[in-house]
């Protein structure tokens, strides 16, 4: 039986049934049809486990997550650059117990059981180490119907994925050369950044050092030289760069509150494409205030952990766009809901993607952003060669587009041999402490 007659079989049964003229239990019907489809085995989950690699002298973790059939196993990206050991500890010691002998195509209950496992929850380690396990999942899925996920999710709403790149300086001459150098490159949405974030290298007063305050590694940061500077290189680049390309800033949520409101009042007239993250997530509330006084857009998100941290902006459209690290918020699984919450909002896309994200990982983000309709942009990567050796079919930029490998499931492999020999830096990876002149820490 062919897959046609098997489709006219089951209209005649339906029409049939009806008339009374033939009944077939469900449990035969489904059973001719696994026969006539040559239905996929039931598959378990046999070992969970976490892969540590530094290709790049970046902390990366992915999940690979293996199953009954030799040979077929997923890949999750889990990386807390910052954290990496304790995400390792999850995954191994507590994920991999758990999710053994389960289902691998029950994604969804997987997930809700996992996610309540540990009890506590929407912490950074856990949902690294839950997300490693969601998007493997979602891998193994793909591989198993033999479509690249972003068609699990309803196939392309665009060719690729417009990305953004960023550009920066010591000063505006600089600033303005990476400026033209990415535009040549095909950008057309470029982040622009006078230095490093809150441009300390504007700040000369260390007072608490002179004090013996602190670690000399602590560095210095004060609003006022960088708030003045961001404005100068806003107009700078407009006038050098002109109208047509996008541009975009970082606050990083080094400044007051106040003062990233009135920042963003000054940079209206040079129409931003978005300003990131004006506030920490535990300044959310002044977010209302921020929307009464400007029309710049804003993105948020980048360290949302919990739900009740994005909601309200969404339903209240007090950001336009989200920017949340998947990995952070716990995998593909809440992502796409995300997405989909933040459509009916007029809300976009704009996920964390930086260096500290593996390819894998920048691959779940690409395929979510291929399918979503309220894709906004998605921040660029360069890999070096040898983090394309460890993971083969990793996502390619070109002309300011990301293109994904168009294998079954996400299409990112890793070699585990070659990835062994890249082990992890000796430092921590801990963020160094930034501070006001008298010695004041400055978030995040």
């Amino acid at each position: 039986m062919n897959r046609r007659n098997l489709i006219k079989g089951f209209g005649f049964g339906i029409a049939a049934g009806t008339l009374g003229i033939v009944s077939k239990s469900d449990e035969v019907m489904a059973n001719e049809y696994t026969k006539a489809t040559k239905g996929l085995p039931a598959l378990k989950i046999t070992n969970v486990k976490a892969i540590l690699t530094a290709p790049q002298r970046i902390r990366l973790c992915v999940v690979k997550v293996e199953t009954s059939e030799p040979g077929l196993y997923g890949l999750g990206c889990a990386t807390f650059n910052q954290r990496p050991l304790p995400v390792v500890a999850a995954v191994d010691k507590y994920l991999n117990p758990f999710a053994k002998g389960r289902d691998v195509d029950n994604i969804e209950d997987m997930w809700q059981n996992a996610y309540t496992s540990s009890y506590w929850r929407n912490g950074p380690v856990l949902n690294n180490a839950l997300c490693g396990l969601d998007q493997a999942l979602w891998d193994i899925k793909g591989k198993r119907a033999n479509m690249p996920v972003y068609q699990l999710l309803g196939g392309k709403c665009r060719f690729a994925v417009d990305c953004y790149t960023h550009c920066g300086g010591r000063d505006f001459a600089q600033t303005e050369r990476s400026v033209r150098r990415a535009m040549e490159e095909g950008f057309r949405h470029i982040r622009i950044q006078l230095g490093g974030y809150g441009s300390p290298h504007l700040s000369k007063t260390p007072a608490f050092k002179e004090a013996g305050f602190g670690l000399p590694s602590d560095s210095l940061m004060e609003p006022g030289p960088y708030v003045r500077a961001t404005v100068k290189m806003f107009e700078h680049i407009r006038k050098a760069c002109g109208d047509e390309v996008e541009l975009l800033h970082d606050i990083h949520e080094r400044i007051p509150p106040i003062q990233a409101i009135n920042l963003i009042k000054q940079l209206e007239q040079y129409h931003p494409f978005f300003i990131e993250d004006p506030f920490a997530p535990e300044d959310n509330g002044y977010f209302r205030m921020l929307r009464q006084q400007t029309s710049v857009p804003i993105a948020m998100g980048e360290l949302f952990n919990n739900p009740h941290e994005w909601t309200g902006l969404i339903s209240e459209r007090l950001i336009d766009f989200i920017r949340v690290h998947i990995s952070q918020i716990g995998g593909l699984s809440v992502a796409r809901k995300l997405a989909a919450l933040c459509e009916w909002f007029n809300v976009r896309t704009a996920w964390h993607g930086p260096g500290d994200v593996s390819p894998v990982g920048h691959a779940a983000n690409a395929h979510l952003d291929l399918a979503v309709s309220n894709f906004g942009i998605q921040e660029a990567v360069h890999f070096n060669d040898k983090t394309r050796e460890v993971f083969p079919g990793s996502p390619t930029v070109k002309n300011g587009y990301m293109y994904v490998n168009e294998a079954p499931g996400f299409g990112v492999d890793i070699n585990e041999e070659l990835a062994a020999k890249f082990p992890l830096p000796d430092h921590p990876g801990y963020w160094r402490p930034v501070r006001r002149s008298d010695g004041t820490a400055v978030r995040p």
